[in-house]
């Protein structure tokens, strides 16, 4: 019968050469991430593959959701994984007039509705609506103005809104970093989801930039400026 021959120490290889490699693979991630200026967490976002992407609604199933706040709000509340149990405790919905609506969420197919209420997604949690589309046309405006309305005195609360003059070149990189924080939000929500609802809080984030005319403040105009 024989036996295995003891592991010998230069089986496992050189721990300060193996540290080495480790060192020169993390200095070329950063310089790579230093190059197309973007930080750790954007580059496994884009190391996910395609079926990981943020998708969008069809201009039909938008409509749908728009045409009927109760839809909408349901829909809002499955995609993050709220069960049908809970919506009901927490609303004033009825379990008959949820179940109807779950039915039309499956039939407009972003839904599959299992026995018991329960529910399959088939869109992505990291769902995107259409800028400008169905429910940005009729829900948009209201609730951003809702939303700029509201003190931010109270804790957990963030308003900052600065006005400076930038190059094109650093409008353009800040607008980069808008939408990775963006993107962000919808993935940290992704990852919250699993905890259960009553852990989590609905939390809006409004990120808005744009070239802007001060006169909006001073009065003073521009020479050639409509009026």
């Amino acid at each position: 019968m024989e036996t295995a021959a003891a592991p010998r120490r230069e089986d496992f290889g050189d721990p300060a050469l193996d540290l080495g490699r480790w060192n020169d693979d993390f200095r070329l991630v950063r310089s790579f991430c230093r190059l197309r200026d973007i930080d750790f967490f954007e580059l496994a976002r884009l190391s996910r593959s395609s079926a990981d992407e943020v998708r969008e609604m069809t201009d039909k199933q938008e409509t749908a959701l728009a045409r009927d706040a109760k839809l909408l709000g349901v829909f809002y509340l499955l995609l993050s994984d709220w069960k049908a149990a809970d919506i009901v405790s927490r609303y004033e919905l009825s379990r008959a007039e949820l179940t109807r609506l779950l039915v039309r969420l499956d039939r407009l197919g972003l839904i599959e509705l299992l026995p018991q209420d329960r529910v399959r997604l088939k869109v992505r949690n990291l769902l995107r609506l259409h800028p400008g589309g169905p429910i940005h046309a009729v829900h948009g405006r209201r609730v951003v103005g809702e939303f700029i309305a509201a003190k931010f005195a109270r804790g957990g609360s963030l308003f900052r809104f600065e006005y400076r003059e930038l190059s094109k070149a650093s409008f353009e990189l800040l607008q980069r970093k808008l939408e990775r924080l963006a993107t962000e939000f919808l993935e940290l929500a992704d990852l919250d989801s699993t905890l259960p609802s009553d852990r989590r809080a609905t939390t809006g984030m409004l990120l808005a930039m744009r070239p802007w005319s001060l006169s909006i403040v001073t009065g003073l105009k521009e020479r050639g400026e409509a009026r």
